[in-house]
């Protein structure tokens, strides 16, 4: 047995909780495993402090739930939610997908998770680039799926080759510290990518390797003059002291002999804080960690309808139901599904879950990753201006 399960197992439910199975097997014998029921998904709160998220995986569960006797009602994918807001719901016979909801919620909860924090992270940046080098945190066969989630939460761009031609975008980076090493010397690396390297590919020199950063700098400057587009600092926390001074030391040592043109790039162990706390003297991070290893946006499935009739276990509200925004000042509501929202400034209200797929068949077309990505950091932009204004 491989230890990735195959889309084939998944979809058959060998990745389930065992739960679930037995559930199935008492339902199939009492003749009740074709109960209607629809099903809701939401999250009650966010991790540490979150005041939003970012839905993702849309896409990838209604390929997981292609064939099955279903119809899916969702937000649409990068939509930004709140807790308690039902983001989507399945309806259909029980038994058609009781043992897809591990593997649901798992797709749901990791790439919303990861999506979040790049959404956090650009917002921290001010605008500066932000690059995903998360992938080498996690197991391979997750590179693509991280890469992806940071890129439509807002990276501006992704390091592994596998996950930029999934994207349609080209893969991003710099060097690692052991082309300096292999060569003994940064400037020696530097010429060496620069006399091989396809031109097209911005000259982007690590210069933490062997000595000060400000002298590396400045001799990888000197030796490629207007070619050289930026220098990386992944210096090690053991050796930083306060980044912030070393940065706004390099950056005037640059400036003073007319490298105004090369870029910083800051990388090594930074998450939102530290991005916040230096977009004001970088032009781009990498950032790896805080991103493959964002937490979980905790979705939970709870029946809310058995056979067209309100019922659901005690804490959840029953009743399927619908979200409403107002598109002057941003209001949430959630109302019952038949129920129309009013708005509560004049403006229109529009409802935000919407036909996903109708029995088995998506309803709706997956959307470039370019495309989700500008919807999210629009949203966001919109939800802060709006907090900023009242």
């Amino acid at each position: 047995m491989e230890l990735i399960p195959t889309p084939e197992e998944i979809r058959r439910g060998d990745t389930t909780d065992i739960y679930f199975r037995r559930t199935m097997e008492v339902l199939r014998a009492a003749g009740k495993d074709r109960v209607r029921v629809a099903a809701e998904g939401f999250v009650k709160n966010f991790p540490g402090g979150y005041e939003y998220a970012i839905h993702s995986g849309r896409d990838e569960i209604l390929s997981l739930l292609s064939g099955c006797e279903v119809d899916v009602d969702s937000m649409e994918e990068g939509a930004l939610f709140f807790p308690h807001e039902p983001v989507f719901t399945i309806e259909g016979p029980y038994g058609a997908f009781c043992e897809l909801e591990t593997a649901l919620l798992g797709m749901l909860c990791q790439a919303s998770g990861i999506a979040t924090a790049a959404a956090r992270v650009k917002r921290a940046s001010g605008g500066k680039q932000l690059l995903s080098f998360g992938a080498r945190r996690m197991h391979p066969a997750l590179s693509t799926m991280i890469d992806r989630n940071a890129f439509i939460g807002g990276a501006d761009g992704v390091s592994v080759v596998r996950s930029a031609s999934y994207l349609g975008e080209t893969p991003q980076g710099t060097m690692p510290h052991a082309l300096v090493l292999v060569f003994g010397d940064t400037v020696a690396a530097i010429r060496a990518f620069d006399a091989t390297v396809d031109p097209a590919v911005p000259r982007v020199c690590l210069i933490d390797t062997l000595q000060d950063e400000k002298f590396e700098a400045l001799r990888v400057a000197e030796a490629l003059r207007g070619r050289l587009s930026a220098v990386r600092l992944d210096t090690p926390g053991s050796r930083r002291g306060d980044f912030r001074r070393i940065l706004q030391e390099v950056r005037w040592e640059l400036d003073l002999r007319g490298f105004g043109h090369v870029r910083l790039i800051a990388s090594g162990g930074l998450g939102e804080e530290e991005v916040r706390a230096l977009c004001d003297v970088v032009d781009g991070f990498g950032v790896g960690t805080f991103l493959s290893n964002a937490p979980t946006i905790d979705f939970a499935l709870d029946i809310v309808e058995v056979e067209g009739s309100p019922f659901a276990k005690r804490g959840k509200w029953s009743g399927r139901k619908q979200v409403y925004a107002c598109e002057g000042c941003g209001g949430r509501a959630i109302l019952p599904a038949k129920e129309m929202g009013k708005s509560c400034c004049g403006a229109a209200m529009e409802h935000l879950i919407h036909p996903a797929m109708r029995g088995g068949r998506a309803a709706v077309k997956p959307s470039p990753p370019r495309e989700i990505r500008q919807r999210v950091l629009r949203q966001v932009e919109r939800f802060h201006a709006r907090r900023e204004e009242a």
